[in-house]
């Protein structure tokens, strides 16, 4: 009878075989022996930020389907890419991403090797810029997200949250590493967070490096990492303005700073700030009989939570406001609406919830 293969003792080998043995075939991943490709590494980075693999893989298929390399992306015009990228939130980051592919796409050596140079292109932070070096360039990088900060905090029963003690949290997760396979080490511990050590049911009977976890050791792996109370998020009210003329519904163009920035969407009030209802009517784009519908729309942002009356009204007018434009309802889905204005548009039925 064979032996099942004993466990390695020393943490950053223990980590990697289970990596090899466990790792999830995830479309931006390289295979065994391929070798990593910078533009699918980045792409998925830009897209996973604030997001969870569930929703992102589709639509990384699409995207990557649709601009295979970066001088593609780089080529493409930023309404396409802002409608591709539509549902996925922080819309900024789409903003970022073309004007980085339109960067890298100039650059003569493609996307840089090193974590400071990577830097310094748009929409890439310290986080991304470490991960991007590790994985596509196997530089000797810490990458520290969500999924890292939970499996250190436990692994040493760190007792204070992990922004307060970020040095020491990135020191525990640089001795995890292997710096022959720095790019797999560091996948090596998201993919521990995520599919093991996970926020509220933590298997810890399947972690290979549960002989060293502090907190399973103390019988307490929930208490960690320790967070800050929860603030809580103000609630704002807001109105969305409907106009159809025949099968056609206005749309305006945002400005390319703040909230859906550059994106089409319905006429509304300032959906940052709250606005009382007795002032709705100021924010319509023009006189009409406006009729509110009797449910209005909920959207979570990352600060602040939103409740937005939805407002139609019909017109015959010829012409639309000078910064509005008129859409054809069955091209709606091809607008690359925000999620909140979707939303307000399958209130009115002009699109399928």
């Amino acid at each position: 009878m064979i032996k099942p293969r004993a466990r390695s003792t020393k943490p950053a080998e223990a980590l990697l075989a289970w990596y090899d043995a466990e790792r999830r075939d995830l479309p931006w991943r390289a295979r065994r022996g391929e070798a990593p490709d910078p533009y699918r590494v980045w792409l998925s980075e830009i897209m996973l930020q604030q997001t969870t693999v569930a929703t992102v893989k589709d639509r990384y298929v699409a995207f990557l389907s649709r601009w295979p390399t970066v001088e593609q992306l780089a080529g493409a015009p930023l309404d396409d890419v802002l409608a591709q990228w539509a549902g996925l939130g922080y819309y900024a980051r789409a903003r970022n991403l073309h004007a980085c592919a339109r960067e890298v796409a100039g650059a003569s050596g493609g996307f840089p090797r090193e974590e400071a140079a990577l830097r310094r292109l748009p929409g890439v932070g310290p986080y991304t810029a470490a991960a991007i070096a590790a994985i596509a360039f196997d530089q000797p990088c810490v990458a520290v997200d969500g999924n890292v900060e939970r499996v250190v905090a436990r692994l040493h029963a760190i007792d204070k949250p992990p922004r307060k003690v970020a040095p020491l949290i990135r020191e525990k997760a640089a001795a995890l590493a292997t710096p022959s396979r720095a790019g797999d080490s560091v996948q090596a511990l998201m993919e521990l967070g995520a599919l093991v050590c996970m926020p509220k049911n933590p298997d810890c009977p399947a972690c290979p490096l549960s002989f060293i976890c502090a907190a399973r050791r103390l019988g307490a792996p929930l208490d960690y990492p320790a967070r800050p109370p929860k603030p809580q998020k103000p609630r704002r009210r807001g109105a969305i303005f409907i106009l159809r003329r025949g099968d056609e519904a206005l749309l305006r163009r945002l400005p390319p700073k703040g909230l859906f920035g550059g994106m089409n969407a319905f006429p509304s009030t300032p959906l940052t700030q709250d606005v009382p209802a007795a002032a709705f009517a100021g924010f319509a784009p023009c006189a009409a009989r406006w009729r509110a519908l009797e449910q209005p729309v909920t959207h979570v942002f990352t600060h602040f939570a939103l409740e937005a009356t939805v407002f139609v009204a019909h017109t015959r007018a010829k012409f639309a406001p000078s910064d509005c434009r008129w859409a054809a309802r069955a091209n709606l889905d091809k607008e690359g609406l925000p999620t909140l204005m979707r939303k307000a548009a399958a209130r009115a039925g002009l699109v399928d919830a």
